[in-house]
């Protein structure tokens, strides 16, 4: 996918107060920042309805926080992929622990992705639903464990064997997806730990979206990692 290399760094805003609105602005600055600094690929999440403001203010790339499948039309309230492409985004989270879809949304979501060329990162909670969504075929599966998610204790860190059997199950049926480590990643070392288990980049929130520096903390994230 055009401008996203590997590993990468995802950094989901959520709806923190800090990330919102121009906050949301600068804080894709700070991230492009650092990308540019130390030569890798930052990807990030703002609220939906700061994609756009995101989008013409950095060219790294910009990722919705969810996308529904519905075409355009009767679709109140949706967020319909042909808005995220005019609105500028690259890609999509789908699948989100506090936003989850059924599989067959999922996969209408996914399939309606590739025919706008979005590139799409789908969450998953334990080593069962990361095969069900790899082999759905999406550009990325995120594995995060819910409990530790917002927690600032890493999974790589506190239980590197759900990586580890998540990435062996996941190769058994998609050879190509990529594969993030998310939930509790908040330092580099955590970073570092989830590629040494054989994951290519991670997914992240609070630890940058919630910073007083997050360019501090986005160097010390992208120290084992830059190129």
């Amino acid at each position: 996918m055009d401008k996203i290399s590997l590993p990468v760094i995802a950094v989901n805003f959520k709806t923190y107060p800090q990330a919102t609105g121009e906050k949301a602005v600068l804080l894709a600055q700070a991230c492009e920042k650092v990308a540019n600094e130390y030569d890798f690929s930052v990807v990030v999440a703002p609220q939906i309805a700061d994609v756009y403001r995101v989008s013409k203010a950095v060219d790294i790339p910009v990722f919705s926080q969810h996308m529904d499948s519905g075409e355009p039309g009767r679709f109140t309230g949706h967020v319909l992929g042909e808005a995220l492409v005019e609105a500028g985004c690259s890609g999509t989270l789908l699948n989100h622990s506090e936003n989850r879809m059924q599989l067959a949304d999922i996969e209408m979501s996914l399939r309606k992705a590739e025919k706008l060329g979005l590139y799409t990162i789908v969450c998953t909670n334990n080593p069962l639903v990361s095969v069900a969504a790899a082999s759905l075929n999406p550009s990325a599966v995120a594995v995060e464990p819910p409990e530790l998610i917002g927690s600032g204790i890493s999974v790589s860190q506190s239980q590197p064997e759900i990586i580890t059997g998540t990435v062996d199950k996941i190769r058994a049926v998609n050879k190509d997806v990529v594969i993030l480590c998310g939930a509790g990643i908040s330092t580099g070392e955590d970073v570092k730990a989830a590629i040494e288990l054989g994951s290519q980049g991670v997914l992240l929130a609070s630890a940058v979206a919630k910073s007083d520096k997050p360019e501090a903390i986005l160097r010390d994230l992208a120290d084992p990692i830059r190129k």
